[in-house]
């Protein structure tokens, strides 16, 4: 295959280029400007662009696939060129549907708590040394690329985003992957450039759940009441698996897991995270790993990157770092730390991302921070 990036050094996309170089397919790409670590580890392989910019002379009739990023534009002069000469065009979730069509497609989605479900279950899947192919949204220990696509692996293992497909495919993502299996971790508005309402947002939840393959298993959070009415509505058979957050206690800055061998200490920490936990294992028992052996691989798992990241620590203090950009996200984060560290002062520092940068923006964000951050950072401390 042949196939060019239009859009090559974003997150997403420069890992579907290597995964697709490893695979032997011959890529190409172009994008106006990359930045670490994706341009290092494109220039590693041989697949960073020679010049930054987009050049319609790279699109030719030769191609099998050119694969468009959310980062270009309709006008794109490749793209333009692309539509003209009529070579097929794909987003990244469309690619990785045309992938996984034939294997069992396995999808998580939410607004918190995907990325950390997802890895978890790739972190035991590689313990036990099965061989899945996956797309997650963090960089993994143990794991060369956030995408693996083979000819052999029986299931897909895809993190299912909710923001849209690419500039001119305005569907989310997670639209697209009609999972056999599926979790849906949590809603809670988010996107709010993208989706005006709540009702809106909550609508693309519903669409994802009813687009389930008829007979397929949909694992899901009861502690969610909106996770709860989109599946409860759903219109597609399947069967249900519910879940919540399991017994733990939190011992001298060490969380230990109750189970059925007795408690367990384990490396991620937060209720959060115990109720991601949860989900992970229900996902993984479907995928053939016994309880017993998910508690044995899990016990390992140190959390996906910038997902509450130890970055430092010393005799008196510890520093994490945290991807988290909407309100519930921080809560859960900051609640996590205050529980796990109760006898440490608490010191939280916030940068909003660009999208912030506009007055409306600016002004939720605000009135969200002084309604609820100092009342909880207030309460914690008490």
């Amino acid at each position: 295959m042949r196939v060019h990036f239009i859009a090559i050094g974003g997150a997403a996309m420069h890992n579907l280029a290597l995964a697709l170089h490893h695979k032997g397919d011959a890529v190409t790409g172009s994008d106006d400007t990359i930045f670490d670590p994706s341009k290092s580890r494109l220039e590693k392989y041989g697949l960073l662009p020679k010049q930054f910019g987009w050049f319609p002379e790279k699109i030719t009739r030769e191609l099998d696939a050119v694969i468009l990023g959310m980062h270009a534009k309709k006008d794109n002069p490749e793209l333009l060129k692309a539509q003209e000469l009529g070579v097929q065009i794909f987003s990244y979730p469309e690619y990785l549907y045309e992938h996984a069509k034939d294997k069992t497609r396995v999808v998580i989605g939410g607004s918190h708590g995907k990325t950390t479900i997802t890895s978890m279950i790739l972190h035991v899947m590689h313990y036990w040394d099965k061989e899945v192919d996956y797309m997650v949204g963090a960089q993994l220990e143990g794991f060369d690329t956030m995408v693996r696509l083979t000819d052999d692996a029986d299931f897909m293992v895809l993190e299912g985003d909710e923001y849209l497909s690419s500039p001119i495919d305005r569907r989310p993502k997670f639209h697209l992957y009609q999972p056999n299996i599926a979790l849906l971790s949590g809603i809670a508005w988010d996107h709010i450039n993208v989706f005006p309402t709540f009702e809106n947002y909550l609508e693309q939840f519903q669409l994802f759940v009813n687009g389930m393959t008829n007979g397929g298993a949909m694992v899901y959070n009861t502690e969610d009441a909106h996770v709860v009415q989109v599946v409860e509505n759903a219109t597609s058979h399947m069967k249900k698996y519910p879940y919540e957050t399991p017994a733990y206690t939190v011992e001298n800055g060490e969380t230990l897991l109750e189970t059925p061998d007795g408690p367990m200490p384990i490396e991620v920490f937060g209720k959060h995270n115990l109720n991601n936990l949860a989900g992970a294992k229900w996902i993984c028992q479907h995928m053939g790993v016994v309880e017993e052996d998910f508690y044995e691989a899990i016990a390992t798992f140190k959390g996906a990157s910038k997902r509450l990241e130890k970055i430092a620590a010393n005799a008196t203090s510890v520093a994490f770092k945290d991807f988290a950009h909407s309100p519930s996200k921080v809560m859960a984060t900051t609640q996590a730390v205050r529980e796990q560290y109760a006898k440490h002062k608490l010191l939280a520092c916030l940068e909003l991302q660009r999208f912030y940068q506009n007055i409306k923006a600016r002004l939720m964000l605000q009135t969200w921070l002084w309604c609820s951050i100092p009342h909880m950072l207030w309460r914690l401390k008490d």
